[in-house]
C-alpha cells in the first residue's frame, strides 16, 4: 500500500482525488492511504440532518466554513486545520468483506495510534468512532463501492480548535464532548509526527508489510507500506 501526506487539501479537491483513485483501483491500480488536513468544512453523511448544523448560512460564511453533502455514511461532522484525515482507497480482501468489521478495524488503527502517545482510548458501544471517556477524539464515516473498494475514512483530532465543533451536533450526539491529542497530552504535536504512526498502525491492523520507501506521489510526499 502506498501512503501519501498531502498537506491541507480543499474538500472538493479531496472528493475528486478519491473518485480518481477509486477508478484506478478498480482498474487494478494500487491500494492507497491518503493522509491530509482540510480547511474548515462541515460534511453531511447519508443519515445527516440539516438541523444538526447549529449556525445559519451567514454565520458559516463569517467563520469561513463550507458545507458539503457527501457520499459517506454517518451524520454531520466538522473538519478543519489540526485534524488528521485518513482516506483509505483499497480493495478489501475476501476475508475482510464485512462493513462492520472494516469500521472496527479503522477504530483499532486509531486506538493503536493513540497508544503510541500513551493515550488510552476505547470504543463506545453503539457509537461509531474512538473515545476518551465520554469525549470523542476520532469520527469515522466510510463508503464501500462496487468491488469492495473503500473511500472516505476517519478524522482524528490532533491540535484541532475544538470550539468549531460548537457549530454542529457532532455525529448527531448531544450528550458527549470532543477532545484532541493535544488536550490529552497537554501540548501540541506536529502532523508529520502523527501521520507516519497512523500509516504504520494501518499496516499492522490490515496485515501489510510495514517497510517504507520513497515513491512517486499523486500530490506531494508518498511512501510505500
Amino acid at each position: 500500500m502506498e501512503w501519501d501526506w498531502l498537506g491541507r487539501v480543499p474538500y472538493a479537491e479531496a472528493l475528486s482525488l478519491q473518485a480518481t483513485l477509486v477508478a484506478e483501483r478498480r482498474a487494478a491500480g494500487p491500494d492507497r492511504l491518503l493522509l491530509l488536513e482540510h480547511p474548515h468544512v462541515i460534511t453531511l453523511g447519508s443519515s445527516a440532518r440539516r438541523n444538526h448544523i447549529r449556525l445559519d448560512e451567514a454565520e458559516l460564511r463569517l467563520l469561513g466554513i463550507d458545507v458539503f453533502d457527501t457520499g459517506r455514511g454517518g451524520d454531520v461532522t466538522y473538519h478543519g486545520p489540526g485534524q488528521l484525515i485518513a482516506y483509505p482507497i483499497l480493495q478489501l480482501p475476501e476475508q475482510r468483506r464485512d462493513l462492520h468489521r472494516y469500521v472496527r478495524d479503522l477504530e483499532e488503527v486509531i486506538i493503536r495510534t493513540l497508544a503510541t502517545f500513551d493515550i488510552v482510548a476505547h470504543r463506545n458501544p453503539g457509537r461509531t468512532g474512538v473515545w476518551i471517556g465520554n469525549e470523542k477524539i476520532a469520527a469515522i464515516g466510510v463508503r464501500v463501492s462496487s468491488g469492495w473498494i473503500t473511500s472516505h475514512g476517519f478524522a482524528l483530532n490532533v491540535t484541532t480548535d475544538l470550539d468549531f465543533f460548537d457549530a454542529i451536533v457532532p455525529c448527531g450526539i448531544r450528550d458527549a464532548g470532543v477532545t484532541s491529542i493535544a488536550r490529552c497530552i497537554g501540548h501540541d504535536v506536529a502532523m508529520h509526527d502523527v501521520a507516519p504512526r497512523v500509516a504504520q498502525q494501518f499496516a499492522n491492523v490490515f496485515g501489510m508489510d510495514s517497510a517504507m520507501r520513497s515513491a512517486k506521489s499523486s500530490r506531494k510526499t508518498c511512501c510505500t507500506l
